[in-house]
């Protein structure tokens, strides 16, 4: 099979409208994860509640123009991932944040990395030039993991092993789209996150013993796990609730 007949992409004369919404929603996250990260990277611990509360505050208006499912969908992102950050970086210390701590602020973040990668991938943008976007990404990363292997920085394997695992998530997942757009909101947040300060990863990966970047040249591959998660738990997620509902409202009849 070759590229340009991935059954997953979009077809390559494909026509989408353009919703501004989409693109506000990208816009405003970009925004304000590069102030939220950069004012982490000084500000007291206090902060991150503050921050956390305007979180919160915007991902529940933004949600309240999507559907049940895509709500759904961020309720499970947010779940996993706030699982995992404590699992890698509290207890594996794969990363470590300024506190050593999960900020208060990061589950509404995840909420909305999520959300802005699902608007991204939907928009007409992506829709239209999801072929050209790929190769760009793809080069980008290709990049990025040539630069890591080459030794004139910090020596990263483990960026190229996830550059892999994101290849498989991009060319034979069900939502490639969603991964794209997870691949550009989720490598700037960790550029300026690491940047500024607000986390750091650890120079030998502590479940492979192996080097890696601060961050992996291949980071994307994480976020792309818990954008799996979500798109494949939304659905028995609901499916749950609604059953739940139904049991009750018999009970209450």
């Amino acid at each position: 099979m070759s590229f340009f007949s991935l059954p997953h992409f979009p077809a390559a004369n494909t026509v989408a409208e353009h919703h501004k919404r989409d693109y506000q929603i990208a816009a405003f996250t970009f925004v304000t994860t590069t102030i939220c990260l950069t004012m982490d990277g000084f500000a007291p611990q206090f902060m991150q509640y503050v921050l956390a509360f305007f979180g919160w505050l915007f991902l529940i208006a933004w949600l309240r123009g999507e559907c049940k499912y895509v709500r759904t969908q961020v309720a499970v992102a947010v779940t996993f991932a706030v699982i995992g950050e404590y699992f890698a970086s509290v207890y594996m210390k794969g990363y470590i944040y300024r506190f050593g701590n999960v900020p208060a602020y990061v589950p509404a973040g995840h909420g909305l990395v999520y959300l802005t990668a699902v608007a991204l991938g939907r928009s007409g943008l992506f829709q239209q030039h999801a072929r050209r976007i790929a190769v760009f990404v793809v080069a980008v990363c290709g990049a990025w993991v040539a630069w890591g292997l080459s030794g004139f920085g910090r020596l990263d394997i483990i960026g190229a092993v996830l550059f892999v695992v994101f290849l498989g998530y991009l060319f034979k997942g069900r939502s490639p789209m969603v991964y794209l757009g997870a691949f550009f909101i989720t490598s700037w947040l960790e550029i300026v996150g690491t940047s500024a300060g607000t986390w750091a990863w650890a120079e030998i990966d502590p479940a492979s013993h192996l080097p890696q970047g601060n961050p992996p040249s291949g980071v994307a591959a994480w976020y792309c796990l818990v954008d799996a998660v979500a798109i494949a738990g939304a659905g028995p997620v609901l499916q749950a609730f609604t059953k739940t509902a139904l049991v009750l409202q018999r009970q209450r009849a």
